[in-house]
Parts: structure tokens; sequence; C-alpha cells
């Protein structure tokens, strides 16, 4: 039994691969890698990344890596929307922004979400120097980082992480730093 489900799952295999080749030839790479890195909800993103001088490419990569571009995602400890933003975190954003009338309902609206996303990593950026930190706080929160860059466990300097203690955190940044790489090559400035 486990030798014929062996030998029908090869041709499966290359069905699949042969699929993923003429996908490559039919639109091109570089347009399939646009399809699964994509530059949705473009409008807000250039807009609040404008306003608030975030790098574009670090709020797709952002975007990318927390939903997939999913506006309705919710994640297992309840953060909630395209940039997986936490009630409390939520709450704190509305007293930074003095333009707010947004409620915690209305985190799903993607302008809603993007600009309180974007409206945390600038503020995240002014509190930290290296793009890794402002990742790194992004996903286990700006309090944690500090408490690490004073560790001599984690910082030999107080500037800057030889290791992050968390392994989902240290994931996470790898990842959204693997995208954003993606995303400038896809999208170099000024395309």
């Amino acid at each position: 039994m486990l030798i014929s489900m062996q030998k029908s799952k090869k041709p499966i295999a290359l069905l699949l691969a042969a699929a993923i080749i003429a996908g490559c030839a039919f639109l091109g790479i570089d347009t399939l890698k646009r399809r699964i890195y994509p530059r949705r909800y473009s409008e807000y993103v250039e807009k609040y990344c404008e306003k608030y001088g975030v790098d574009l490419n670090l709020a797709y990569a952002v975007i990318h890596t927390e939903s997939g571009f999913d506006s309705d995602a919710v994640s297992s400890l309840g953060a909630c929307g395209l940039m997986q933003i936490m009630p409390e975190t939520f709450d704190w954003l509305r007293s930074k922004d003095s333009e707010c009338s947004e409620r915690y309902s209305d985190i799903f609206d993607p302008e809603t979400n993007i600009r309180y996303g974007l409206l945390f990593l600038s503020i995240i950026e002014q509190r930290f120097d290296s793009e890794r930190l402002v990742i790194a706080a992004y996903h286990a929160g700006m309090g944690r980082v500090s408490s690490w860059l004073d560790d001599s466990s984690f910082s030999s300097d107080g500037v800057s992480l030889h290791t992050i203690p968390f392994s989902d955190t240290e994931y996470y940044v790898k990842k959204v730093e693997r995208t954003k790489r993606i995303y400038e090559v896809l999208y170099p400035a000024g395309s």
C-alpha cells in the first residue's frame, strides 16, 4: 500500500511542477512574484507612509507578513486586521492621534488599520535607530525590546541586539527583512 501511495504522488508532484513552470513562462517570473508580493491598498499605504515617514517597502513587508493582505485576519492572540493591531495598542495609538474619531470596531477597515499600523511603526522608529529593532518592537513590543537592550545577555552595547531571545520574534524579524528585500527588487523606487 505504501509503495502505491508513493507512486501516485509522483505524477501529482510532476503536474504541480509543470504548472508552476508554465505559469512562470506564461506570466513571467516578475509578474508571478508580484502576484505573490502585491501592493494592495496602495492608496492608503502610500498616503500614511508619506504622512508618518515610514518606508513604503517596510510597510508592505509588515502587512504581507502580518496578514497576507487579509483585512479580516484575527490572530490567536486577538490582533486584528491587515497590520494585526491589538486592542490595547489601538487604544494607546488613539491617544497619540489628535485627529482620531475611529473606534476599535473600525479596526477591520483597511484605511483605519493601515493608518494606525503605520502610526505605530513611526512611533517605534522614533524610539529605535535600527530597522531590525523597529521590526522586533512591532512584533514583541517596545518595552520588551528596551529591556533586551538593557540586558548584556542580548546586547553588548545597549544599542543593538546580538540575540533576540524570543524565537518567534527572531523568525518574524528575518521574515519581514526578507520580504522587504523582495519588495525592493520587485518595485524599485519610482516604479
